[in-house]
């Protein structure tokens, strides 16, 4: 395999935009005709009203004059060193941000999708027969964790310029057996399963492991696709208890520091992305990782030098020397942007960011979901609303919305994809379709996600109750022409 390696940034004379185009895979790569990735997005700002923080944003005005400043400041070049000192200059700001302890570990990674790979390299080693990875909910995460959850590569190249082929090995992960087993998270009419339910399929699966010699690693989800937290703190307790470690998928970082302390008390590695509801640019995203796991960590599977760079991984951690030091000024310029609207969301009073949140809320219900076709999909198990009420109030940044009656009924998910692109024409970006709503038939129905982002509530949260109201009504009603427009 042959290596890429980025040349180093001269400041003075780089545009922002183009270095955080670079160092990650295929998905970040911009269309020369329309200046856009994969997800209708860039990392530049855009006139565009966009509410798709679950799927990919663009970066908001103020960040992009923070990462110009910050890339102005660099010097000369970005060194191996100099990369070095920017990303644990971030730990410790992501450490202050969620108020964690200082020995937590912090790798960093281009996307969520290589953070698959941070969690089997903590947990190799721990059996004879290797790992069972439990992934639960594959299409309610990331569409690549169905191979990288697996131990292989997930994309035609990865980000340290090294072509591959999805689904191939990565050299070292193949070698400790990694064995997958998919949970699902809805049933065949695409319900949400209850908690209890998925839990005793995942306590088999752990008994099943302990059989096979294999050490069982049990995911989590904290803000899926649809917003959905499962399971429940209790049944992760009974099964930390079958000798399971545990990984948070909380990439779509709707998830308090409340919530990340009680998960890393359990000894939970936590993953989370800058590109969803923390509003940074595609893709760049980080695991915490409790010091019990790093301490106890065997050295790194040789095939993560294809895919992380050094100074990604904590000062320390056994082998990570055969990792190529080098820089990836992409990355760091991203994570800059992704932990700047981090830390403004994080300054904001508790009562101020419910205020927005909750304007947001009630402006979907009234301007979308009562005067259109749209329903939403509940974010929780049928009859399980008053424990969905519980959840913190980041959840209700996200409304999944069920378009099936629209277009004169039974509208699918190949339709909803079709309207996800026409509405770019009108000026409006939403979440991407997701499955998770079925038809008599048995495909899958049309649905859209309309996602708000931390830097949208840091910047309405100065206005008043009256002009809060309005902003959000507007835009709402933007959103439910442009779909009337596409959709009919």
């Amino acid at each position: 395999m042959t290596v890429r390696v980025e040349k180093p940034v001269a400041a003075g004379i780089a545009d922002p935009a183009a270095i955080m185009t670079g160092g990650g895979d295929g998905r970040i790569r911009l269309d020369p005709a329309t200046g856009l990735n994969r997800y209708h997005s860039a990392p530049r700002p855009s006139a565009a009203l966009a509410y798709a923080s679950s799927t990919a944003n663009d970066i908001s005005p103020a960040a992009y004059a923070e990462v110009a400043a910050r890339l102005a400041g660099w010097g000369d070049a970005l060194s191996p060193a100099g990369y070095a000192a920017g990303l644990d200059a971030l730990r410790r700001r992501i450490r202050r941000a969620y108020r964690l302890p200082g020995e937590t570990g912090i790798v960093f990674a281009p996307s969520g999708t290589d953070l698959e790979y941070v969690a089997l390299a903590a947990v190799a080693g721990r059996a004879p027969g290797g790992t069972c990875n439990l992934l639960l909910g594959a299409d309610e995460v990331g569409s690549g964790c169905i191979h990288s959850a697996h131990g292989r590569y997930f994309a035609e190249a990865t980000a340290l310029g090294v072509a591959t082929r999805p689904g191939a090995p990565v050299a070292g992960l193949d070698g400790v057996r990694v064995g997958l087993v998919d949970v699902k998270v809805r049933d065949a009419r695409g319900r949400v399963r209850p908690s209890a339910e998925i839990a005793a399929e995942m306590a088999a699966a752990c008994a099943a492991a302990a059989a096979a010699r294999r050490h069982p690693l049990v995911h989590v989800v904290h803000g899926s696709k649809t917003g959905l937290i499962l399971p429940s703190l209790a049944d992760i307790d009974a099964l930390r208890g079958r000798g399971a470690s545990l990984v948070v998928d909380a990439c779509q970082a709707r998830i308090t520091s409340a919530a990340v302390r009680d998960y890393l008390a359990r000894d939970a590695i936590v993953f989370v992305t800058g590109s969803k509801f923390m509003g940074g640019p595609p893709f760049s995203g980080f695991a915490l990782v409790p010091p019990t796991l790093a301490a106890g960590a065997a050295p790194l599977p040789e095939g993560l030098a294809t895919v992380f760079r050094r100074a990604e991984w904590p000062p320390g951690w056994p082998g990570a020397e055969i990792l190529p030091d080098t820089a990836n000024p992409g990355l760091l310029l991203r994570l800059e942007a992704s932990i700047f609207e981090l830390e403004r969301f994080q300054a904001l009073a508790a009562a101020d960011a419910e205020r927005v949140i909750l304007a947001f809320h009630g402006a979907v219900r009234a301007e979308i979901v009562e005067r259109t076709p749209a329903r939403r999909v509940a974010p929780y198990p049928p009859g399980e609303r008053e424990e969905a009420d519980t959840h913190p109030v980041e959840m209700r940044t996200l409304s999944t919305l069920d378009l099936t009656g629209l277009g004169g009924g039974a509208a699918t998910l190949e339709d909803a994809q079709g309207w996800h692109k026409a509405m770019l024409a009108h000026g409006v970006r939403l979440g991407q379709p997701v499955k998770c709503v079925r038809l008599s038939d048995g495909r899958w129905g049309a649905t859209l996600r309309i996602g708000l982002a931390m830097w949208q509530i840091v910047d309405r949260a100065t206005l008043d109750q009256a002009a809060l109201a309005r902003a959000f009504a507007d835009d709402m009603a933007k959103v439910r022409e442009a779909l009337a427009a596409v959709a009919g």
